[in-house]
């Protein structure tokens, strides 16, 4: 990444506000870093942050990825894309089905388009474990944005560009994720919680960050990586905060899973595992990827028939101690 151009998508979001900071902290010197995001007010907040005058490799760039001029415009002499852009929420996506499509997809679209019309030589996007087997409209949006990235591999020619996806699930207290609420609760005297069999992947910000980096230095191009982590059940995370509250168990909501998956059983038929990772791929390229993967990894398998990658399966959990430890060691409560 060092004197490399970036571009961040969604660059004012969880994700986004967390890679800028790992930047500016790190040794690691980019020749830019663009911020592109629609949200001007979030984007004003960057800036008295992150001073232009104090970081000179800092840019701001308000834009939409639904707006494919825009868009290109961003992207001219830019190396790296780190696409992180989407809408995100389950139910919201329910109402408004018509703006996650034009966001998740179409935008995944232009952005594809776009670098293919540029000077772009590596892309990663983030994925969800929400892509794998949708049962919601938020899923299935992330489904198509995922096969038009690593479709890109295909119709890319000659040019010297690669499009690559990493997947996990929700993150130890993002936005949106089950922490914030459970601290809002801490001395409620009882967290409310959708269903007692609840389990989820374990994955912090941080982490996510180093396996994004990771893939840039790693990728060949149609690879989605994906991180082999730890389980916990949302009983014990609520545990891990207060065990004197109750437990009050509400019901799923509409397009919630008990558990991630992040590796389906059909999946297993394309996919690899890597000691650290798994690594999917899809069935137009896979020869020809793993050739080329097997001199790159020392530990390089193809997984068991019908194998599935999934948090309540998982065979290591996290106990109520080592949950209250992480939390204790990340967060502010």
């Amino acid at each position: 990444m060092r004197n490399k151009s970036i571009l961040l998508t969604g660059a004012t979001g969880s994700f986004g506000n967390a890679y800028i900071e790992s930047i500016l902290k790190s040794k690691i010197q980019p020749k830019k870093l663009v911020v592109y995001s629609r949200d001007e007010l979030k984007q004003f907040e960057l800036q008295k942050k992150y001073d232009p005058e104090k970081y000179p490799f800092m840019r701001y760039f308000i834009g939409d990825i639904r707006d494919y001029r825009r868009l290109k415009m961003a992207l001219e002499d830019i190396d790296v894309v780190i696409h992180a852009a989407a809408l995100k929420q389950v139910d919201t996506a329910e109402y408004n089905p018509f703006e996650f499509i034009k966001t998740n997809i179409l935008g995944a679209q232009n952005l594809v388009e776009a670098c293919l019309e540029t000077k772009v030589s590596n892309v990663i996007a983030l994925s969800t474990d929400k892509a794998v087997s949708p049962v919601n409209l938020y899923g299935a949006t992330k489904l198509c944005s995922d096969k038009i990235f690593i479709s890109a591999n295909q119709i890319k020619g000659k040019k010297n560009i690669k499009f690559s996806l990493v997947r996990y699930g929700n993150v130890l207290g993002s936005r949106g994720s089950v922490l914030p609420k459970f601290i809002n609760q801490i001395n409620s005297g009882a967290f409310t919680i959708t269903d007692s069999e609840m389990t989820r992947f374990n994955i912090l910000l941080s982490e996510g960050i180093d396996l994004v980096n990771w893939a840039i230095k790693n990728n060949i191009g149609g690879e989605i990586f994906v991180p082999k982590l730890a389980s916990y059940k949302i009983t014990d995370l609520a545990k891990a905060l207060n065990e004197k509250n109750q437990l009050k168990f509400i019901g799923i909501r509409p397009g919630e899973k008990i558990h991630e998956v992040l590796l389906s059983k059909e999946e297993s038929n394309f996919a690899y595992d890597t000691g650290k990772n798994y690594i999917i791929l899809n069935h137009y390229s896979e020869k020809k990827i793993s050739k080329k993967l097997k001199t790159k990894y020392k530990k390089f398998k193809k997984v068991e028939k019908d194998f599935e990658y999934q948090s309540g399966s998982n065979h290591k959990f996290l106990n109520v101690k080592e949950i209250r430890d992480i939390i204790n060691k990340n967060f502010l409560i």
